[in-house]
């Protein structure tokens, strides 16, 4: 993000002068956003590893306690906007969902994954954002790609298989973090305030995903993954909670309504989101979103093995129906 806005203007607009800041700490938070006009608060860095690795509880009011003082000093500095990154995924995701306009409802979520966590920053935003200044701007952007980006969704793809749920059409829009970047600063530029959402401009059906990636699904009943997915998670080989499975069979496509209104286009395609996921997960394996190599394999013991055999026992039931037609 900040590598963006510090890159040269290619439209001959004036270039910002950035400052990135990992963490505004509590003792005199506005001192390290003294001089700021805008500040950009990324609620989630996309580093899957880190965030399975912090219990829920402290993670969860840590990230609240962050946003409010960085809002907080924000305005005690006098900043003009502020741009919050969230994710669409707090407008869920279901079975035959249509597509996500910018006003889509939020689902109440109380889980321990990182849906529930967005979901509590974004309540602290809301709250923030009934007072008149600083403007504020709430970017809900579809499945992140890009370098060094680590998620779910991410690592759906390192698996020997896709998994789905039978019956459900599961189509498949992704977005780069220079678009999310892209349409910060375009936000700010045309003074939107409020929540947009942030996609690719195209969407990829399931067939055209499998012919990228060179996977297979593997289909099962709803009530099958589902509950394997919350034993799973249980025992602690599943890393997010069964609820966040959703987002890897059901679809969350997003509109990006008002911010292509006002003139804002994606430059990467889904496609070529895609293409970046693939190159970036390429020579790695993950199993129900843990990633696994040949020493710590073992280590996934008894419930790893469940993993194993769930998409073992899926190929021969369909294997058996395949010869029985």
């Amino acid at each position: 993000m900040a590598a963006w806005f510090s890159r040269p203007s290619p439209t001959g607009e004036p270039a910002w002068t950035v400052r990135s800041v990992e963490e505004v700490l509590p003792v005199d938070p506005q001192e390290v956003l003294t001089g700021a006009a805008v500040v950009v608060l990324a609620l989630h860095d996309a580093d899957f590893a880190a965030f399975s690795g912090i219990p829920a509880a402290g993670r969860r009011a840590a990230g609240v306690a962050h946003t409010q003082r960085v809002l907080a000093a924000a305005r005690a500095v006098g900043a003009r906007h502020v741009v919050v990154i969230s994710s669409a995924m707090v407008h869920g995701a279901t079975a035959g969902q249509s597509v996500l306009m910018d006003d889509a409802a939020l689902i109440t979520a109380d889980d321990v994954g990182l849906v529930g966590d967005l979901l509590a920053v974004e309540a602290v935003v809301a709250r923030f954002r009934r007072r008149r200044t600083p403007l504020v701007t709430v970017l809900r952007p579809a499945a992140l790609v890009g370098a060094g980006v680590d998620t779910m969704i991410t690592r759906h793809f390192e698996a020997p298989r896709l998994l789905a749920v039978r019956g459900t059409v599961r189509e498949w829009q992704f977005v780069h973090v220079d678009d999310v970047a892209s349409a910060a600063e375009h936000a700010v530029r045309h003074g939107l305030a409020g929540a947009l959402t942030v996609g690719a401009a195209d969407v990829l059906s399931p067939t055209q995903v499998e012919t990228a990636s060179g996977l297979h699904r593997i289909e099962l009943a709803a009530v099958t993954a589902f509950a394997t997915a919350e034993r799973l998670h249980r025992v602690g080989v599943l890393p997010a909670p069964a609820s966040e499975l959703a987002y890897t069979v059901y679809p969350w496509t997003v509109a990006s309504d008002r911010l292509r209104a006002s003139g804002w286009e994606s430059a990467w395609s889904s496609a070529a989101c895609l293409e970046v996921l693939l190159d970036n997960g390429s020579g790695r394996i993950a199993v129900a979103g843990r990633r696994v190599g040949p020493r710590d394999a073992a280590a996934l013991g008894a419930a790893g093995a469940a993993v194993a055999f769930l998409g073992t026992a899926a190929i021969w039931r369909q294997a058996r129906v395949r010869r029985r037609g």
